[in-house]
Parts: structure tokens; sequence; C-alpha cells
């Protein structure tokens, strides 16, 4: 179910009859047509294996199921939105960062200390970000919010990225990641604001960040 970018804070998504989608509580503004919004109590598209493992991840985010026949226009916060669209991979998402997504993409948990070992955990006492991540995966659309807009940088075997942790959104593809420390010049100047610590993810896919250090 393909959205459509009103502007960098609003999008629309084409509802049809017999397909389902899931979007945040509270970031319907707009729809025509006939159109239903119920709270889902499973966690998406997962069952109640994805619901326990957001409770585990402190992400208890609440969704809405979309169905019926007709548009909606969906926007948070005054959040910038990212359109993301995927085939066949997974993409790795604070939960809290989900705007709407295709009801078709299968939704899980994954414990983020299981990439990086040791340094997946230190990662999330660190940045502040959970242990536990959301993921989507399959063919479909994902909408996802962000501070002042997002830059989606390709990674590549044996050219990794290193990202801010703060100014993580997501990430797709076969990638790992990683904590590093490293001195930057906000440290040197008395200004650190996580510049000690990078996340370096290597692999082949993309990263998606933005023009912030603030978490929603």
């Amino acid at each position: 179910m393909p959205f459509r970018e009103i502007n960098s804070k609003m999008v629309e998504a084409t509802v049809v009859p017999g397909q389902k989608m899931f979007s945040q509580r509270g970031a319907m503004l707009a729809y025509r047509g006939e159109v239903s919004f119920t709270p889902n109590i499973q966690g998406g598209q997962g069952g109640v294996m994805s619901m326990i493992g957001r409770r585990m991840a402190n992400e208890a985010t609440p969704l809405m199921t979309v169905e019926g026949s007709g548009t909606v226009m969906f926007g948070h916060g005054g959040h910038h939105i990212q359109v993301i669209n995927l085939a066949g991979d997974t993409l790795y998402v604070e939960a809290d960062r989900l705007l709407a997504f295709d009801g078709t993409l299968q939704q899980g948990t994954m414990f983020m200390g299981s990439q990086g070992g040791v340094m997946g955990m230190v990662r999330g006492q660190v940045t502040g970000q959970g242990l536990f991540t959301t993921t989507l995966k399959g063919h479909g659309a994902v909408a996802v919010m962000a501070h002042g807009g997002v830059i989606e940088l390709p990674i590549t075997p044996g050219r990794e990225v290193h990202v801010d942790p703060q100014a993580y959104v997501a990430h797709h593809g076969d990638v790992r990641n990683k904590l590093s420390t490293a001195l930057g010049w906000r440290d040197m100047v008395g200004r650190g604001s996580g510049e000690a610590f990078q996340l370096e993810l290597s692999g082949s896919g993309a990263v998606y960040v933005q023009a912030s250090e603030e978490k929603l």
C-alpha cells in the first residue's frame, strides 16, 4: 500500500477492501470514504508473540488497525516523515518512530544484543535506545518519523558507515551494528553530546539518519 507524500510532514495512504494497514494511534489527520479505525491489541501483523516482544522491549506504542475503502492522511507531532519501501528485506526501527505501515508486513521484535554482543547492550544503555527494536519484514511501505528530515546512506561491503547514535532512525538490509568509541570535537571543546560513541554499521543495506540528536 504505497504512501503519497503530501509534504514533508504529511502522507496519504489508499485503503482498499480486503487489505489492512496499521498506524500509530492519534496519527490520522483526515480521511475520505468508508474507513474504520480500531485499536489493535496484538501488536500488528505478528500476533501475540509480537505483542509480548513489544512489552519486553517497553515499546508500548499503541497501534490502530485501518480498514475499508478510501484515503487517509497521516501525520504526528509535526515530525518529518520518511517513506521506506521494502522489497522482501527487513527494516529495523524503534517502535515510537512508526507512523503507519502495510498490514502485509510481518512485525517482530529483535534483541539488539544479538547484533554486536555485549556492545549491542551497551549501545542501548548509553544512547537511551531500547535493547529491543521493532522489525518489519516483507514487501510493502513504511512511514517513519524523525526530527528535521532524513537522509538515506547506503551501506556496502568494505565501506561501513558511522552514525551518531542519537541521529539514528532505522536501517534495513543485511547489516550488522556495533558501538565504538571516538573523541569528537565537541568533547574537546567541552560540548560532549554523543560523539564519544559512534554506531558503526557494516554489510549491505542502508541506514536512515535524522538531522537532529533529539529523540521523539
